[in-house]
């Protein structure tokens, strides 16, 4: 299959990755696995381009990663995506995060508004909603830390740069 998309995205520090893959480990551990993309670390997307896109979106992660230290983002709720096949954390967006968002936009009309989150797990709606008490009573709000930068082209998964944030 020829890559569809490339995304921006912010990569969640080490201690909230192991929050977050804490979380996910219950899920798995009750049987869940669901159907999200394997080895990527947990993220949000701040961006997307199309294929034809690279060059520029290359140049620019540069540029953003050069340019930005670390944000602190507290992700304070969980949700779901209309549909229901999408169960993530979603941060509360402050001016850092929005900034970080607004300077990975090359421009370029997205196909939806851009709704900050970080998947826990993608499956069909009844899957969901069966692991959402688990994931609601393991759920404490926390603040973490984007501390790098990945862009990759999907599907299958290309990592095209990975770059930490100027401390």
């Amino acid at each position: 299959m020829a890559e569809q998309i490339i995304v921006m995205m912010g990569i969640w520090d080490d201690e909230t990755q192991k929050v977050l893959s804490g979380w996910y480990d219950e899920l798995s551990k009750a049987g869940f696995k669901g159907k999200q993309t394997p080895d990527l670390l947990y993220h949000i997307s701040l961006s997307t381009y199309t294929t034809d896109k690279e060059e520029e979106a290359s140049g620019l992660i540069r540029s953003v990663a050069g340019s930005f230290a670390p944000v602190q983002v507290c992700i304070s709720h969980i949700g779901m995506f209309a549909g229901g096949q999408i169960l993530f954390a979603a941060p509360d967006i402050n001016s850092g995060l929005k900034e970080l968002h607004d300077a990975c936009d090359l421009g370029v009309a997205q196909e939806f508004e851009w709704t900050p989150h970080t998947t826990i797990m993608i499956d069909d709606p009844g899957v969901i909603q069966s692991a959402l008490p688990m994931v609601i009573n393991s759920f404490r709000p926390l603040t973490g830390t984007i501390k790098s930068l990945q862009l990759c082209a999907f599907w299958p998964t290309r990592e095209i740069a990975h770059l930490d944030l100027n401390e």
